[in-house]
């Protein structure tokens, strides 16, 4: 089965996180502000990278190293194209993490924000293994209804990527990751204005 991320659009995704009554987009900025500035390090990878949102709080005098991975080519040809300024430092790796993890190299920060969602707590594993970083900083998405996906106009975009979600438990994640030797740090919540809530979890090993 096609994964369902490579057929929709990113002018859609974008333009559905960034509504009033969704905020997504915001929320995620101002996160990976403080995951990209929390920790003494010099290289990062940040797993379903999508159009780059986030990046121009990259410290270049700091960080040496951004690995930027999506399953979507046409949303890491989009990243490159809009952060020209992290050239040199900006890396983006067109991976399906579900079955090409050993294409992934290692760094010292791993940032995974609403993606564990759609790999499942196993295949996660595997890569935080692989990458073996010293911070692991994820965000999951808790939903106060059925529906992972907010009402929107944008809403049937989404409809493919039904059969790939897997419902999240801040508990469940932080015993999986105990399993291969990372203990929690922090825990951050941002409260979405639908009702539902991000929240962000970060590992240290």
């Amino acid at each position: 089965m096609n994964n369902p991320w490579k057929d929709i659009n990113l002018s859609d995704y974008e333009s559905h996180m960034a509504l009033d009554s969704v905020r997504q987009l915001q929320a995620m900025n101002q996160m990976m502000q403080g995951q990209l500035n929390k920790y003494d390090i010099k290289s990062v990878m940040i797993l379903g990278i999508a159009g780059g949102n986030g990046l121009e709080h990259v410290d270049a005098t700091k960080i040496t190293k951004v690995y930027g991975v999506d399953i979507n080519a046409e949303y890491l040809a989009t990243t490159k194209e809009r952060y020209k300024m992290l050239s040199g430092i900006l890396e983006c790796l067109c991976v399906d993490l579900n079955s090409e993890t050993e294409k992934l190299p290692q760094a010292n920060l791993l940032i995974a924000n609403l993606l564990i969602e759609y790999i499942g707590y196993e295949c996660f594993q595997k890569v935080v293994k692989i990458v073996n970083p010293q911070y692991v900083s994820c965000v999951i998405q808790i939903n106060t209804d059925e529906s992972f996906v907010s009402d929107s106009p944008y809403l049937h975009a989404f409809d493919g990527l039904k059969c790939f979600h897997h419902q999240m438990e801040e508990q469940e994640l932080q015993n999986s990751m105990e399993r291969i030797g990372y203990q929690l740090i922090q825990t951050l919540e941002y409260s979405l204005p639908n009702g539902k809530k991000l929240v962000q979890l970060d590992f240290g090993k």
